[in-house]
């Protein structure tokens, strides 16, 4: 029963945190890059520079919906089941939300936050909703699409930061821009000067995500050391592999002022997961004692891959 409840919580806690992160992602699109023709990169950048382009005719959530469905092929291929579930219900939740909230946001809001304030304050802003809400997302091992699933596979077999990554592939959908047509909200062609103004805070705007992205991964995904000293230490070390999938170490100890032996449990765990550990263990045991510790790289299975090139004999 304890198994089946920390289950569902890890599953509405995943789930939760990647629809928060979809939903700042999709605002920083629709409140502050979208009212002023900016572009990104990814498969949002394509779908945004198809809508300018055909007057707001083709909603951006409709392109970035159908040229997702080759990528979550992909990595349902390359990334495995968990990750493919996730990342479809992120695009299926991106793609109408791309479309749907355009026109449910009031458009005084719009103007005062995004319009009357410039494209260079709009793409900061946007940059950072959009960053953190991409980071929310695959830090729950979901992703909102395009480069991020092209970020995560290479990333799978070889040491490239994702934010390294997109930043790349992204500048060459933000110069493909001065190659479309673009229209206003308004229905006025946008002047080729402006265009190429606008390709200056597209390549801002994809510096600032991948520079947010790369920040926010890097913090959800610490691990921390745990030293734990407790008479009920094999009652601890089954919940933490059995409720957390955790590994745990005992190590043999003695107590110096006591003379007596005891065990010691060796814990590492994402700095995400120290809260819930932590209450958990005071509840089996008050008086267990507890030491924690920041680790700079944990490699291995639950943790990260070290990555290396094999060489061809």
């Amino acid at each position: 029963m304890k198994t089946d409840k920390f289950s569902i919580w890890r599953f509405l806690k995943e789930y939760g945190l990647i629809t928060v992160g979809i939903l700042v992602y999709v605002l920083g699109w629709n409140v502050f890059l979208v009212p002023n023709n900016l572009v990104g990169g990814g498969v949002t950048g394509i779908a945004s520079i198809v809508q300018y382009a055909t007057k707001g005719l083709i909603k951006i959530g409709v392109t970035y919906f159908v040229l997702n469905i080759g990528l979550i092929l992909l990595a349902l291929y390359t990334l495995g089941k968990g990750f493919g579930g996730k990342t479809i219900y992120a695009i299926i939740l991106s793609s109408i939300g791309l479309s749907a909230l355009q026109g449910v946001i009031p458009e005084d809001i719009v103007k005062t936050l995004a319009v009357d304030n410039g494209k260079l304050m709009s793409t900061i802003m946007g940059g950072l909703l959009v960053g953190v809400g991409i980071g929310m997302s695959m830090s729950q091992g979901g992703s909102t699409g395009g480069t991020d699933i092209i970020a995560l596979v290479v990333n799978k077999y070889r040491n490239v930061s994702p934010g390294r990554m997109i930043l790349a592939t992204d500048s060459l959908i933000i110069l493909s821009s001065l190659l479309v047509p673009s229209y206003t909200p308004s229905g006025e062609l946008m002047p080729f000067t402006e265009k190429i103004t606008t390709v200056v805070y597209g390549f801002i705007l994809i510096t600032i995500i991948s520079f947010v992205l790369d920040a926010y991964l890097s913090g959800s995904r610490q691990s921390v050391q745990l030293f734990i000293l407790s008479s009920r230490y094999a009652e601890i070390a089954d919940f933490i592999t059995k409720e957390m999938h955790r590994g745990v170490t005992v190590l043999d100890g003695k107590g110096w002022y006591t003379k007596s032996s005891t065990e010691v449990l060796m814990v590492l765990t994402r700095k995400t997961d120290l809260n819930i550990m932590l209450k958990s263990i005071k509840r089996i045991d008050p008086n267990a004692f507890l030491s924690v510790s920041s680790v700079t790289g944990v490699y291995g299975r639950g943790f990260e891959t070290l990555k290396y090139k094999q060489k061809d004999k």
